[in-house]
C-alpha cells in the first residue's frame, strides 16, 4: 500500500471523533454521525464500543478523551513523493492547489509516463494561457455564485450570453472540462476549449444552484474481455450493486447524479455490446439518439458509401 493504513476510513473516522472530544464538542448523536460519515454502515457496531469500552481505552463512559491534545498524522517521503506527482498534472494545476512544504520534493511519477490508449487525443489544452484565465473566472464564478457574460463556439454560431453557472465536469473519454449552466430558459452545456471570452457580471442576481438528483442506471452485463473487471473499476465511485445472473452475465444497478448524464451515456457506449441498459427509459432514449447521430456522422466521412453516392457524376448531375 502506498499510504498507511492509519490513513484509511476507520482511522480517520476514529481520528475525528477524538478531535472533537479533545474540544468538548464530542456527544453520543454526534460520534453515531462521525461514524456513518467517515466509516460504513457496520462500524456503528464497533467503533462506538471500541472507543468507550476496554479494548481501546481512548474515551471515557462521558466520552471525555484520555488523550490531552488532537492526533497528528505526519505524512511519510513516499506520500509526499506521490502528492507532489499528482501535482503536476496540468488540471489539477487549474485550481491553484497549495504545494507548500512539497517544492523540493521529488516525484514519485510524471504526466509524461503515462500513455492513454481509451481516451480521445484532442483533448483540452491545459497550458494554454487564455484556456487558462476562462478556466480560473468561471471557478470564481462558482465560488462566488455569481453569473458569467460568456461568449463560445458552437457548430453554427458564436453566441454570446449571460448564464449562471452551476458546476464544472470532467469528461475521462474525452479529456475536457465541461461547464454546465443555465440561462434564457434552458440548459447549457459548454466545453471549456471553445470558450472565446468570459468575464463575471458584477452585482447580478444569480439563479438559485440546481440541486442534484440520483438517477438509477440498470443494465445487463456479459463477462467477456474481463468486462466485469473494467465496469467495477471504471464505475468505482458510484454507489453499485452487483448480482450474478450466470456464469458470464451480471445484473448491474448504480446510482448516478443527473448533471453527470452526458459523461454517463458516454462511458456506457464506450462497452460496446457487452452491455444492455434495461432502464431507465430516458437513458436508452439518449443512446439511440446518440448513436444514430455517430450513424449520420459517419455516413458522411470519407470513403463512406453515402460520401460516394454523392460525389458519384451521376448525383451531381
Amino acid at each position: 500500500m502506498l499510504f498507511h493504513e492509519i490513513y484509511g476510513s476507520y482511522y480517520q473516522a476514529v481520528s475525528t471523533i477524538l478531535g472533537e472530544a479533545v474540544r468538548g464538542t464530542l456527544t453520543k448523536k454526534r460520534l453515531n454521525e462521525l461514524v456513518q460519515t467517515h466509516a460504513f454502515g457496520e462500524s456503528l457496531l464497533n467503533i462506538p464500543d471500541g472507543l468507550t469500552g476496554e479494548r481501546w481505552r481512548l474515551l471515557h463512559c462521558d466520552l471525555t478523551p484520555e488523550l490531552d491534545e488532537e492526533p497528528e498524522r505526519p505524512l511519510t517521503l513516499l506520500e509526499k513523493r506521490w502528492l507532489r506527482s499528482l501535482l503536476l498534472d496540468p488540471r489539477i494545476r487549474l485550481f491553484d492547489v497549495d504545494m507548500h512544504g512539497l517544492e523540493t520534493v521529488k516525484p514519485l511519477f510524471t504526466p509524461e509516463m503515462f500513455v492513454f490508449f481509451d481516451r480521445y487525443g484532442d483533448g483540452d489544452d491545459y497550458h494554454d494561457p487564455a484556456y487558462i484565465a476562462h478556466f480560473k473566472t468561471i471557478l470564481t464564478a462558482l465560488r462566488e455564485k455569481k453569473d458569467l457574460y460568456i461568449s463560445f463556439e458552437t457548430r453554427s454560431s458564436r453566441p454570446s450570453i449571460v448564464v449562471t453557472p452551476h458546476h464544472l465536469e470532467y469528461s475521462e473519454k474525452d479529456d475536457c472540462f465541461r461547464l454546465i449552466a443555465s440561462g434564457f430558459r434552458r440548459s447549457w452545456v459548454i466545453r471549456l476549449s471553445r470558450v472565446l471570452d468570459c468575464s463575471i457580471v458584477e452585482n447580478s442576481r444569480a439563479l438559485p444552484p440546481r440541486p442534484n438528483k440520483s438517477e438509477t442506471l440498470v443494465f445487463e452485463l456479459e463477462d467477456r474481455r474481463h468486462a466485469l473487471e473494467r465496469v467495477l473499476l471504471h464505475f468505482s465511485h458510484l454507489e453499485k450493486e452487483t448480482k450474478r445472473l450466470d456464469e458470464t452475465h451480471y445484473l448491474v444497478t448504480l446510482k448516478y447524479d443527473r448533471a453527470d448524464e452526458t459523461e454517463m451515456v458516454i462511458r456506457i457506449l464506450s462497452f460496446g455490446p457487452m452491455l444492455r441498459v434495461l432502464e431507465p427509459a430516458h437513458f436508452i432514449g439518449l443512446l439511440r439518439e446518440r448513436i444514430e447521430r455517430q450513424r449520420n456522422l459517419a455516413a458522411f466521412l470519407p470513403g463512406s458509401s453515402k460520401e460516394k453516392m454523392i460525389n458519384s457524376p451521376t448525383e451531381r448531375m
